[in-house]
């Protein structure tokens, strides 16, 4: 197709055309790409109008049944992003889906390679980079049998400079392509961490998924010597060190994706344990909306971020979510009118326009200090990772009443523990009184498999430990149970918080200044409407999202 005469059909000025044709030859590039990077035209408006020239079909969003990654078996990622040409099905047939018109060059040597002819098909280059990083995050070629961990140990390689593309598992010595097979397979599996467990006579492997660790199929003993230095490598640690506890960061791709490892190791009887967490940004950064909070909670939480100053508290376990919670909060609030500064421990997830800093307490860097000086930086919202004492309480305290907005965290079970152990801390009565806003109590449960989840009959044994009147949340008597299948972990796929909200009322605010029990708070709040986390829970059971016993494990037993 003729970029040029397409672009003067449709009114694109002269100088702009020829600075277009300009840039195109100064880079070597096509010039449609340049006219799109230049908003001259719409990637997908000029696909469109090729595929109609050549008279081929055109795919603006290729499906996920399309994607079959047994016939790029034979083919190195490599080959397919330098081509632009990736084979996919279409219409139930082999077919060759092109970047760019240009790529019809390829499909013969294609054709050649895969033993078939391959009707060409269309689609923007953006379109195809997806595609291509999808096909091959899926290749089945990850099984034991594909694995190189038959082989020798080979000498350890220097880590690149750069992010390492999990997708080119297959270059490289055994232990970096076992490193690479481990990290896509944990990635695939949707895993947070991986654990190398290191024993008498194997080395044990396990991924976190959905909380819960799984064992997995694991290197032989002779390789884990290679892995650990491979992967302490990787994190810019010193491979020399085996006596001490050790702290890095990696940095690997899938595709187009960049995802951030923290490592850590310690040393234990039978070697150096380690444990990845994997800090995903695509799975980790969600709307608020999308959390699990019903459409009341969902509003009350957004009246909490339109106040302009205040204290608000997300309490819960280690790994209960608050840090996703807080930045689906933060995420809501308007970056080109607020300034908003976060504080860390560690920085897990980069936010667009909001400046995050990391505690360092070997350098008596702690959160109290950096507060003191993200004062001085004019903000107007500020998070506080964690509040561990009562200097930072205080410091957090006097800046909401000062005009500004402020999140932190605590480790309590419930929200209203979360405002008295400020109290415990030593924050006087009258201040927490005036500061706090709102407390938010969470938990996360896994989700019932909506493939194989089944119903059963309720018996008072299913409901043991849930308090009384938990029944009334069954007024059908059947309540959702776990099955497992195929496309699930034991009955269950992914997972979804569980919420309970303390709005702060004057009412509520009197009995803090008063110094109130927990039972009279607790009593108070439900009274304004707050609904307990195990009753959040009975509703998302009745409703099929979880079960009875997911809900026991997260929540333990009713007191």
């Amino acid at each position: 197709m003729d970029v040029a005469a397409h672009l003067a059909a449709r009114g694109v000025p002269s100088e702009r055309l020829e600075e277009a044709v300009r840039r195109s030859v100064e880079e070597g590039r096509p010039l449609g790409e340049v006219a799109v990077d230049l908003g001259l035209a719409d990637a997908g408006e000029l696909a469109a109008a090729a595929a109609a020239e050549l008279d081929i079909p055109f795919v603006p969003v290729v499906s996920d049944e399309s994607v079959d990654p047994e016939l790029v078996a034979r083919l190195p990622v490599e080959w397919c992003r330098a081509r632009r040409l990736l084979p996919i099905r279409w219409e139930g047939a082999p077919a060759a889906l092109m970047g760019r018109a240009e790529a019809f060059d390829a499909i013969e040597h294609l054709a050649v390679l895969l033993g078939r002819d391959l009707p060409p098909v269309l689609t923007t280059p953006a379109e195809l980079d997806r595609t291509i990083e999808r096909c091959y995050f899926r290749r089945t070629a990850t099984a034991p049998t594909a694995r190189p961990w038959a082989a020798e140990p080979a000498a350890v390689s220097p880590a690149a400079a750069g992010a390492e593309d999990l997708l080119r598992a297959a270059d490289g010595a055994p232990a970096t392509q076992a490193v690479n097979y481990l990290l896509l397979d944990a990635l695939r599996a949707g895993a947070s961490d991986i654990h190398l467990e290191p024993e008498e006579d194997r080395l044990r492997v396990r991924f976190r998924i959905d909380g819960l660790l799984y064992e997995q199929p694991a290197p032989p003993k002779a390789l884990e010597a290679a892995l650990v230095s491979r992967l302490k490598v990787m994190a810019r640690m010193d491979i020399a060190e085996r006596r001490l506890p050790q702290d890095g960061m990696a940095r690997v791709r899938v595709g187009a994706r960049e995802i951030d490892v923290r490592v850590s190791s310690v040393p234990v009887a039978d070697g150096e344990r380690l444990v990845l967490r994997l800090l995903n940004q695509q799975t980790a950064l969600l709307p608020l909306s999308d959390l699990g909070m019903d459409a009341e909670e969902l509003e009350a939480v957004r009246a909490l971020l339109r106040e302009p100053q205040g204290l608000v508290l997300v309490t819960g376990p280690t790994g209960s979510g608050k840090t996703t919670t807080l930045y689906a909060a933060l995420q809501e609030l308007d970056t080109r009118r607020l300034n908003i500064l976060t504080i860390e421990d560690p920085v897990e997830y980069r936010l667009p326009a909001i400046s995050q800093m990391q505690v360092n307490p070997r350098i008596g860097l702690t959160f109290a200090r950096l507060l003191r000086h993200v004062l001085r930086q004019d903000p107007d919202v500020v998070l506080v990772g964690e509040t561990r004492d009562l200097e930072t309480a205080e410091i957090a305290i006097r800046a909401s009443l000062t005009g500004h907005l402020v999140f932190t965290t605590l480790h309590t079970n419930d929200a209203v523990s979360a405002a008295l152990r400020l109290a415990d801390m030593g924050v006087e009565p009258y201040l927490l009184a005036a500061s706090l806003h709102g407390v938010i109590a969470q938990r996360l449960v896994r989700r019932l498999c909506p493939a194989c989840r089944r119903q059963a009959p309720l018996s008072a044994a299913d409901l043991d430990g849930f308090g009384l009147g938990a029944a009334a949340a069954f007024p059908n008597g059947v309540h959702w149970v776990a099955s497992g299948c195929p496309e699930c972990l034991e009955g269950y796929r992914g997972r979804v918080g569980l919420f309970e909200l303390l709005r702060v009322t004057p009412a509520i605010a009197e009995l803090l200044r008063a110094g109130a029990t927990t039972r009279t708070l607790m009593e108070a709040a439900m009274s304004a409407g707050m609904r307990p986390l195990r009753r959040a829970g009975l509703a998302r059971v009745a409703e099929g999202t979880t079960s009875l016993a997911e809900l026991r494990r997260a929540l333990g037993r009713a007191e």
